[in-house]
């Protein structure tokens, strides 16, 4: 079991709005502000992250940052919580969400390092993107991430985003350029995807 003894305390009152094998998906609340703002000054959770992540950000402006993200009904944000401790260990959605092309931008922050490399992040993206063909009738999720985020890389790959393009030297972190993938999923390949699941759990 990770170790969560200086970690904030989570939010456990909020109800889970979708809910996985290991994590569930709630509303971030205003109650989560300290562990925003600890994340947001850990400079290894925010290195892939936006650019905007990389200046400081006081625990003012990351309530002003919250606030705004907890009343802002065109992009998906949800809180990403560990189901066994209750602990909020990050947070995940979908943004840029066109109703004409009925597409999004996938993005995820696990802010807790004490849950990473514990495969959630495959499981989260899967369940959003789930949500975001299903629900949101969405037909193309897509993303950019540095290609140095090796690991990254990987949970899209197994969540199903395919590889479709390099943006060249996008990228400026640890005093280098990188380049940025892009990925996606269209709604077909997600319902091969659960086809073949479905398949596979009555064999």
């Amino acid at each position: 079991m990770p170790d969560l003894t200086t970690q904030p305390t989570p939010n456990q009152t909020s109800p889970s709005f979708l809910v996985g094998q290991g994590i569930s998906l709630r509303s971030l609340e205003l109650s989560d502000l300290d562990a925003l703002w600890h994340w947001f000054a850990d400079y290894e959770v925010i290195r892939y992250s936006l650019s905007v992540w990389l200046f400081p950000y006081s625990r003012h402006e990351t309530q002003t940052w919250l606030e705004r993200t907890i009343t802002d009904k065109h992009t998906l944000t949800l809180g990403i919580v560990e189901r066994t401790s209750g602990a909020l260990i990050g947070f995940a959605g979908i943004a840029s969400i066109s109703l004409i092309n009925r597409s999004g931008e996938y993005f995820i922050l696990i802010g807790n390092k004490a849950w990473w490399s514990k495969g959630y992040g495959t499981e989260v993206t899967k369940l959003v993107v789930e949500y975001g063909f299903a629900t949101l009738n969405l037909h193309r999720v897509a993303l950019t991430v540095s290609d140095v985020n090796s690991a990254g890389v990987k949970a899209y790959e197994r969540a199903g985003f395919t590889r479709e393009g390099v943006l060249r030297q996008a990228c400026y972190r640890d005093g280098q350029y990188h380049d940025k993938i892009v990925m996606s999923i269209l709604r077909p390949e997600w319902e091969a995807r659960q086809e073949e699941t479905t398949r596979s759990s009555r064999l």
